[in-house]
């Protein structure tokens, strides 16, 4: 091979920090999508959306260091006033204060935990076929739990702990550990696949 074949080689090869750092765009861009899925629910300021289940996912397949910059990336994207936000509430920087506040600022805490439990269930010797389930329903329940947390804590400082809970968790049970199941699905089929970006 030439010299110039080698700079060429050089320029179109895509470098691995480069192909991570659009990936996590990507991730940023897959979440603001699922946002847009959102339906009000009765009696609460927390609507249903998507966005749990594409922070799951997203945080399983990036890992932890580039799942949880895809979420930082989002936030940011939605605190400069960018339409990446449910449809519901303040926009840009007041959103993260608000009642729903406390899910967003979880989900790079989120992305990273889910990111670290499936790194886990595909260490060794690749091809690695697929994570086990049992480990990526874990992961999915660690970030789901994660995010619970986040948004719970600052609804009980808004509103106190009682209507924390009935606001912010109870209504969204069934349809999170939906989304558990469903993470954990894609996780073990497609997490070995993105093995290189972690």
């Amino acid at each position: 091979m030439t010299h110039a074949e080698s700079a060429i080689g050089a320029v179109a090869a895509p470098k691995p920090l480069a192909l991570k750092l659009g990936a996590a765009i990507a991730g940023a861009c897959v979440v603001a999508l699922a946002a847009q899925v959102s339906i009000p629910v009765p009696g609460t300021p927390v609507p249903m959306t998507l966005q749990p289940l594409a922070v799951l996912v997203v945080g399983g397949l990036l890992g932890p260091r580039f799942g949880a910059l895809s979420m930082v990336m989002y936030l940011g994207m939605g605190a400069v006033g960018l339409p990446v936000f449910t449809p519901f509430g303040a926009p840009g920087l007041a959103r993260l204060f608000g009642p729903t506040g406390g899910f967003l600022l979880a989900y790079p805490v989120a992305a990273a935990v889910v990111g670290r439990v499936t790194g886990n269930g595909i260490r060794g010797t690749p091809p690695v076929p697929r994570i086990p389930y049992p480990v990526a329903i874990l992961a999915a329940l660690a970030g789901t739990a994660v995010i619970f947390a986040g948004g719970v804590a600052q609804l009980a400082i808004l509103s106190g702990p009682g209507a924390a809970l009935a606001l912010g968790a109870l209504p969204f049970i069934v349809k999170d550990l939906a989304n558990v199941v469903v993470a954990g699905l894609l996780l073990s089929r497609f997490g070995p696949s993105t093995r290189a970006l972690r």
